[in-house]
This record gives C-alpha cells, structure tokens and sequence, in this order.
C-alpha cells in the first residue's frame, strides 16, 4: 500500500478548525504549568521570632548571623575567637556537650594558591553532640564559621551556621532522636578545608563514619539546592524527599559539579568515605566572597529555606535505619510543583532507549499518514543542528558584548543585576529558534520537524544516559512525552481538539522537566556560560515545536497575497522575540552600571622584599579596571614571591614601607651521605593570616618535608621555587619545619619564607577606593606579602 498524498496544509501533527483558539488555550496552559514549576522553586517565607519552638524560624537565626558576619573573621584572626566564642556559647547553652577540637591539618588541594608543596592550617573546630536513643549510626550537620579576608561573610557562611544553630536548638526542644546528631562548625575551610579534613580524620566522633548534610552559600538568594552527593546515592535521595520540606535537587546538578574542579568542605568528608548531602543557595553571587556580603545581604527566604530543610533533614535521618542507606545506585531525580521526582538510576538507559524507539515509530507513523516522506524526515533532522549551534554561540558572542561594553562584569561570578540579561539570552535563543522554524516550516514541513528536534532530544538522551547519566531525563522524558504525544495527535481527527490536547500536554512533560533547569543554570554557571542557558532554551523549544505551529497559519496551500500574509504572520515570533531580545539586553545595560551600593571589581596586592628593600603593586586583573591601572602598569615575573602562587602577574611599583619578614630559625642541621636535614621554625613577626616557606631547587634536592610533624606531599615542581608549603592561622610561637634534601657540600640551600596579612590602607602610595570601586572576591584580594631569602 502506498504512502497517501497529504495537502500542504495537513502536513502538521494537528490542524484546528479554530485555530487562533487552540493556539491561545495551548500557550496559556503552557505558560500556566510554566509559571507552576517557577513558583514552586521560590523559597518559602521566613518564620517569625515568635514561631512555635520546634519549628525552624530565619528570624532568630538571622540573630547568630548579625553575630557571625559582624566583620571579616578569616581563619585564626580576633574576629574568629570572638564568632567561635558564640557559637561555643549557643550550643552549650542548649545542654549539648561542646568541645573545641584544636589541632594543625593538611588539605591536599592548592585552595591557598600555595606554588607547590601542601597546604595545612592551624584549626579550631566547634563539636557538639545530641546522643540518640537507639543509635545505627551517626548524622553530621556541618557548615563553616570562618570567612573571607574580605567578607564578613554574611551568607558565605555566617548563614549556614546560623541554621545549624537554629536547628539545633528545635532538635533538643522534643524528643531525643533514634541516632546520634552532631553538630560540626568548621574552621578554616575558606583556606584551605582544613577544619572538615582535621575532623572527618581524627575527631572520634568521626570514626566510624556517617551521614553528612553539609550547607554552604555562594550568593545572597533564590533557593537552596541539593547540588552535590556521595555515589550511589538512592537511599540518600529517598531521604532527601521525604524528609526536606521543599526539597530542590536535580541529578544533573550533581553530574555538573561532580566534573568542576570545586570543592567545599563537603569533599573532605567525601575523602573519608562518609555519605551524605550538599546544599546552598547560589544565586545573588556579585557578591561572594566580597565585602557586600554582610548580614544585610541575606535572604531571610533563603535562610528559612536552609534551616527547614537541614532541621527535617536531621530528623528524618535522626529515625531512619541508616544501616539500609546504602545502593548500589544513583538516582535520578529533579523537582516539579509538590515534591521531587526520582526514580532508579538502572532505568536511565533503559527510558532513553525506548525514547528513541518511540521518537522512530512516530517517525514511521508520520511517514505512514503522509505528513511527511523520508526525504522530509531526514531533512527535518539535518535542519534542527541549525539551531542547537547558533543559539548558544550567539549568547555567547551576546556576552562578549556586554563585557566589551561593561568589561567590570568579566570579574564578577554573575552581574548585580542579571535578571535582564539572562531574559535576553532566552528571548535571543528562542528568536532564533521561531526564525529557524518561520523559514523552514513550509519547505520541510511542521511534523518532519518536529520529529527531527525529537530526534536529536532522543539521541541526545543516550548520549546523556552513557556520558551522564544524572542528566540524561532532561532529554529522554521529553523526547518520550513528545513521542506518544505526537502518536496520540495522529490518531485522532486532524482538527479536532484531541490532537492539540496531545501535543499540549506532551509540551507540558517538556516544560515541568527543562524550564526549571533553565532558570537554575543562569545563577549555576553565570552569564559568562549563558550559551548552556540558551542550548536548554533551544531544547524546549524543539520539544513543544508542534505547540509552536498553532501560533503559524495552517501549513502551506496557499498562493499569491494570501501566502505572503501567511508568511507574515509566521514572522510574528521571530520578530517579537528579537525585539525582545534587544529590549532586554539594553535595559540590563542602563540599570546594571557600577555605582557605591554595586562597585566596580578590582584586585590589587602589595608585595615586599625586606631583604632587598624593593616593593611592588601587584593585581591578577587581565585588563585592569582605570583604578587598578593607576598602580600597574606591566606584566612581570612573580617568581620571587612563590606563595602567591602566579608565575606572572600586572605590577607595578611601590614605595617600601618598614616591615617585618618572617624569621627562620635552625633547631638542627645534620649531614649525612649527602642528605642535609634541616629542622627549622618559621615565625611571623607582625599579626598574619597565612605563612609560606619554599625550597629553590637549583640548591637542594628535597626528599622529604614535614611541618609541625605532619609528612606532605612534595608535588611535581616544575620550576626552581615550586616546592614550599602554606601555613594558614599560624601560631604566635611559629611552625617548626623539617626539610630533607641532597645537597652539594660547598653549596648552600636557599629558602624564602614569606608571610601574608590584609589591608593595604596603611601603606604609603595608596589611595583609598572610590565609593564606585569595590574589592573582587578573591582570597587575595588586599594581600600584604612581605618575603625574605634565607641562605643556610
């Protein structure tokens, strides 16, 4: 039997009589699932001082945070004493038993910026424990009270230990738990996770092992989200969904962090073989790690957000079983208006399979019905590549743009005021989407387009379900709900309303599934990764093509001024969503200028030789901003100050000022066969932040390192200062440093020991900021580095 002749204008999934109608009815119930799937990402509304006692309430915890963010209080400053004083106070205050575990740890990671070598840090973290009745095991509730050199800190993470303590304080107010509950307020994990490693490796409590629930802010908004996991984290997932009352978390997000080279305290733990879960809220982020973030900056929503979930979280892991945690799995999940989805990981190829299968068969339907023939198909396929390219670059060239115009943004993790800019990047992905389609509907066909945009989302989804298998259901369920919506629709009367039913709610599936993560990327990987946004934009748009066709006149059949009238109102998407586009990105552009309450970032550091008695400006701005240039003014070698942790950076010179270097004392010094062992203390002689010591190579052949008796790792230098250590939070009385190299008889070991403290408002030659520049969040933003070489 012969494929039938279709008219031009029945080559459609659907075809309305009232067309206009079916169109309205179809956007808004789009639209309306849409906005759903919004406002149930809100955070919910803070709970006032006055709320009943077992409930969370973001008003007094916003108290502890006035208390913690008062002042930037990095890791071993007065203003930490004073913060860990509070905390110290508050949970002992509630009855629990509270220790201070203060030791030296190590953190393998470079955080600090250390050239080579290891990074450790002196630590002071606060533990309190809530004995369960019926233990299976433990469940640890960690956020970290230290901040920033240049933060107070305010939601990063003033805000994450306030709900802790809030938390807690509705925990002993009932019944004690069935497992044991600890509370971990860390130190020093801005420098270098250190306070999480010292406890996740040597506290007792920690022994055995446990759960984590781990909270963290990298913005002052939006909602808090479980981004990050251990592996095989169904059982995990199950307890998140239950037990946190507005519960935000998508498996993508967890494959997404899990490739970026971030870490947070939660990664400590996670080296230790604990489970658990890690949330925040990240939206908001011009101001991470900046001064502007104080207590003022915090979101009460956000705040009530974190607390309600970490304090149902305790209690639904306090009950739980934790010995049946384990799977041998991860899950899928992701958010929709209620509650979260999840299902079994094992299913993921499984759906994406039968996606694509589904995607094929209406593919083999639409060519059985005549509403397209292979030729059409295939084309409609090859097309839809057109759109899935130029989208993302076009957001990308969209940014440069606005850098090029606003070129302050480049050093931001997210502009002030994005809100207009990431508009832009949806309305420019979905001009050229309805462009695209307005161009090719008559040539190729709505149903060969449709099919084809189905197609690549199925592929896609295996692609996903082998490579990531966490983010293969933003592919595979719309792919899957297009398929059988799209059969549905051919099935039924061509204009009756079944077949726009069909597709509406095969859209909807797309809608509930992608729009969400659309609205979470932007704030995920800012504007500067705004091509991500516009891909996921593109991919909706492919999955509610067949809607898109209702707002297009019936396809094809007509001639003469009644063709071109058609044309016209095909045209209509395009050209609202370019206009759009444009409007969007110009008023980002007049509302988000630099001003005193949203200042321009700068860098600027200040490093002295006191042996040499030579100074410099230095800054790790590429292009730096007019203020930053009055200082530096070329790129020069940094290769003199290796605890900076730059080969080159813009410099520029500066008076010297009478400074201190740290001194270097010799405890022992003995020889052996060549192999030199010096045991050394290195002791700062002004108020520090951070000391570093490394080795020049051309003069020894280091062996073997150790600081305050720990052994380090001696990494693979590259270059002749490559080999040092980063001490953060030193102790008055100094660290004591064992160095074993081989060594030339008639040749001495150099080593340059620097230390770092913050401000540079006291040095000669500088001149305050104006109140429209501000400091980039940088942990070396503001350094005063002060450096000498020792020959021994």
């Amino acid at each position: 039997m012969g494929v039938p002749v279709t008219r031009h204008q029945d080559r459609a999934l659907s075809r309305p009589r009232r067309r206009p109608l079916a169109a309205l009815l179809a956007v808004v119930a789009l639209l309306a699932v849409g906005v759903g799937s919004l406002l149930d990402l809100r955070p919910p509304a803070a709970r006032p001082a006055d709320a009943p006692a077992e409930e969370f309430s973001a008003e007094r915890a916003y108290r502890h945070v006035e208390v913690v963010a008062a002042q930037p209080h990095p890791a071993g400053s007065p203003a930490n004493d004073r913060v860990r004083e509070h905390v110290v106070d508050t949970l002992r205050g509630l009855g629990l038993t509270t220790e201070v575990q203060d030791t030296v740890a190590q953190e393998a990671g470079q955080l600090s910026g250390a050239a080579g070598g290891a990074t450790l840090a002196r630590v002071r973290n606060v533990v309190a424990h809530l004995p369960g009745t019926d233990s299976t095991g433990r469940v640890f509730l960690v956020a970290h009270y230290d901040s920033v050199q240049t933060s107070p800190g305010g939601n990063d993470d003033a805000a994450g230990t306030a709900a802790i303590l809030e938390a807690a304080r509705a925990l002993t107010t009932g019944p004690p738990p069935r497992n044991d509950i600890v509370f971990v307020l860390t130190d020093a994990e801005e420098a270098c996770l250190c306070g999480a490693s010292a406890f996740a490796a040597d506290h007792p409590l920690a022994a055995d092992g446990g759960v984590v629930v781990n909270l963290e802010a990298r913005g002052s908004t939006g909602p808090v989200i479980m981004f990050e996991t251990s592996r095989d984290n169904a059982g995990l997932v199950d307890v998140f969904g239950r037990g946190a009352p507005h519960p935000v978390g998508t498996s993508f997000a967890v494959e997404v962090y899990r490739a970026l080279p971030n870490d947070t305290d939660f990664t400590a733990f996670l080296d230790r073989d604990f489970v658990g879960l890690n949330s925040a809220y990240i939206d908001g982020g011009a101001i991470y790690h900046t001064p502007l973030d104080t207590a003022a900056s915090v979101d009460r929503r956000s705040l009530q957000h974190h607390g309600a979930n970490v304090l149902g979280l305790a209690r639904e892991f306090g009950r739980t079983d934790l010995t049946d945690l384990d799977a041998d799995h991860d899950a899928t999940y992701f958010p929709v208006p209620g509650g979260l989805v999840r299902y079994p990981g094992w299913l993921t190829v499984p759906l994406a399979l039968l996606a694509l299968v589904a995607v094929g068969a209406l593919g083999w339907a639409v060519r059985r019905r005549g509403r397209a023939d292979a030729k059409r198909l295939a084309a409609g396929f090859a097309v839809t590549v057109v759109p899935l390219v130029a989208a993302p670059l076009a957001a990308q060239l969209l940014w440069l743009g606005i850098t090029t115009i606003r070129p302050g943004h480049a050093e931001l993790l997210d502009p002030y005021r994005p809100t207009w800019y990431r508009l832009a990047v949806v309305a420019l992905a979905a001009a050229i989407l309805t462009a695209w389609y307005a161009l090719l509907r008559r040539p190729v066909g709505p149903a060969a387009l449709a099919v084809g945009g189905l197609t690549w989302l199925a592929l896609l989804g295996v692609l996903f379900a082998v490579l990531v298998p966490g983010g293969a259901y933003l592919l595979s369920l719309p792919a899957l709900a297009g398929a059988l919506g799209g059969s549905v629709a051919l099935r039924t009367r061509l204009d009756g309303p079944g077949a726009v039913v069909a597709v509406t709610t095969a859209g909807a599936v797309a809608v509930v599934v992608l729009l969400p993560t659309v609205v979470l990327l932007f704030p995920a990987l800012g504007m500067a990764m705004g091509g991500v946004a516009a891909l996921v934009t593109v991919l909706l748009g492919l999955a509610v093509l067949p809607v898109l066709d209702l707002l297009h006149p019936a396809a094809g059949g007509q001639r003469g001024m009644v063709a071109l009238k058609a044309r016209r109102l095909g045209a209509v998407p395009a050209v609202a969503a370019t206009l759009a586009a444009v409007v969007f990105a110009g008023v980002g552009l007049a509302v988000d200028r630099f001003d005193a309450d949203h200042p321009t970032p700068t860098h600027l550091m200040y490093a002295l030789d006191a042996g040499t008695g030579q100074a410099r400006w230095l800054s790790r701005e590429a292009d730096p901003q007019p203020w930053t240039a009055g200082y530096v003014d070329a790129v020069e070698s940094v290769d003199d100050f290796p605890g900076i942790g730059s080969r080159e950076l813009r410099a520029g010179p500066a008076p010297a000022t009478d400074l201190p270097a740290p001194t270097l004392e010799v405890l022992a010094d003995t020889t052996v066969d060549n192999q030199r062992t010096l045991r050394l203390r290195l002791t700062p002689q002004r108020p520090v932040r951070l000391t570093t010591l490394h080795v020049d190579l051309d003069t020894a052949g280091v062996s073997a390192m150790t600081v305050a008796g720990r052994p380090v790792p001696l990494g693979r230098p590259e270059h002749s200062w490559d080999l040092g250590v980063v001490f953060h939070a030193p102790p008055p009385e100094g660290v004591e440093i064992t160095v074993t190299a081989s060594v030339r008889p008639d040749r001495p070991v150099r080593l340059r020991a620097m230390d770092a403290s913050d401000g540079l408002d006291a040095l000669p030659g500088f001149r305050p900021r104006p109140p429209d520049v501000g400091v980039v969040g940088s942990h070396s933003s503001e350094l005063l580095a002060v450096a000498r070489t020792y020959e021994l």
